[in-house]
């Protein structure tokens, strides 16, 4: 996990940066409320474990020319074990951010794809065996099952 999370902020470093309209419109449209200084999606109430909203990655995912946004927030409090949650978020041809998918996890962006060309997502979390979902043209659906881009069976 540790890992991880110096991966994601390397990543967030290397982030192009949205216009300030934009980072505000694909906050909204992932559900996050601004408080104060900070995005926030959970109720967490405060606890040691709680980082607010940040866009993790914002680039054309799909090719279509227009940016996506991952917004991660972190707390064990509203996400478990797993400690992270994710929205996706498009713009679309219109100007408007719409919210793609979302769920508790680590997303990791795979180089396979769904239809229009969304890649498909793997959500890590704790263990070895992970769900990926792919875009179905209607939204993320569970796919598979993999572990260091190999199948896997997860323990039930």
């Amino acid at each position: 996990m540790f890992i991880t999370l110096l991966a994601m902020a390397a990543a967030s470093a290397s982030t192009p940066a949205l216009s300030p309209a934009d980072r505000i419109a694909a906050f909204k449209a992932a559900g996050f409320v601004r408080k104060g200084a900070i995005w926030k999606l959970c109720d967490d109430p405060g606890t040691a474990s709680y980082a607010p909203g940040e866009i993790e990655t914002a680039r054309d995912l799909n090719g279509d020319g227009r940016l996506e946004a991952i917004i991660v927030e972190s707390s064990s409090f509203c996400y478990g074990n797993t400690g992270m949650g994710y929205v996706l978020v498009s713009k679309q041809a219109d100007g408007k951010w719409r919210k793609m998918t979302e769920g508790t996890g680590m997303v990791d962006v795979l180089k396979t794809k769904g239809l229009g060309n969304w890649p498909d997502l793997l959500i890590g979390g704790p263990g070895f065996c992970f769900p990926v979902v792919r875009w179905n043209g209607k939204g993320y659906a569970q796919h598979r099952f993999e572990y260091e881009g190999k199948p896997c069976k997860p323990r039930r």
